[in-house]
């Protein structure tokens, strides 16, 4: 997703942050609290510095935040985050690219008026992870929403190209939803129903006997009764 303000504040992929497209290095304080903000929206000066540095005393850890403040809040004589009484929020010039790919994700769920012809470059951002490589315990719950929104546009949209006929898009939009959680059933299922909408039917067997297999490894469970049926008739065979 391309950057659309003066700042663009990457989170996907990992961090990084650019002014007026060039990149600037910021200080890893200051990185975590533009994170913090732009994943929570915004907070106590209390409550940022409680998260941020859980395992400090509040005056040390009121401190810190007061430091990651002063290296953060303005780049190159721009401000990134305002101050309202006790509470912070970023700037409206700070793009975030989450919040676009989300808005993004919305749509596609909500239900797009048209299917995208360059599916590879439309679907780039939502294959994407929220800063992988970070630790921090405040990232879990957001990182497992993104998770599940991405995943369900993904599905919706692989659907949608199943029944368009575009079966490609379908079956690579399908695999990249399955990257995300490879026990979660929809894709695979969405799959199966692209290889015997093409004919396919060794490819759509394979598919429900490794699904099949992967289940019964993980949990000792089957597939639900929908996805068995798809391939009934295969399996009777």
């Amino acid at each position: 997703m391309s950057p659309t303000g003066d700042h663009h504040l990457q989170l996907l992929r990992g961090f990084d942050f650019k002014h007026a497209g060039s990149r600037v290095v910021l200080p890893m304080g200051a990185q975590r609290l533009l994170t913090l903000l732009a994943v929570n929206g915004d907070l106590y000066r209390a409550a940022a510095a409680e998260l941020l540095w859980p395992d400090c005393p509040p005056n040390r850890a009121a401190a810190n935040l007061r430091t990651a403040l002063c290296r953060g809040r303005r780049v190159r004589g721009h401000v990134l985050i305002n101050s309202v009484g006790a509470r912070l929020q970023l700037a409206p010039s700070v793009t975030v690219d989450l919040h676009l790919s989300w808005d993004k994700a919305r749509e596609i769920v909500d239900g797009l008026s048209d299917l995208p012809s360059d599916f590879e470059a439309f679907i780039s951002d939502l294959t994407q992870p929220l800063l992988p490589d970070w630790s921090e315990e405040w990232l879990s719950l957001e990182r497992e929403r993104w998770d599940q929104m991405r995943q369900h546009a993904l599905e919706v949209l692989a659907q949608e190209f199943v029944t368009a006929g575009r079966y490609l898009p379908a079956l690579q939009t399908a695999l990249s939803a399955i990257a995300i959680d490879p026990i979660r059933e929809t894709a695979h299922r969405i799959i199966v129903e692209t290889h015997l909408e093409e004919g396919d039917v060794a490819s759509a067997l394979k598919r429900y006997r490794s699904y099949q297999a992967l289940l019964k490894q993980e949990f000792d469970v089957a597939p639900s009764r929908h996805m068995t049926q798809l391939v009934q008739k295969l399996l009777s065979a």
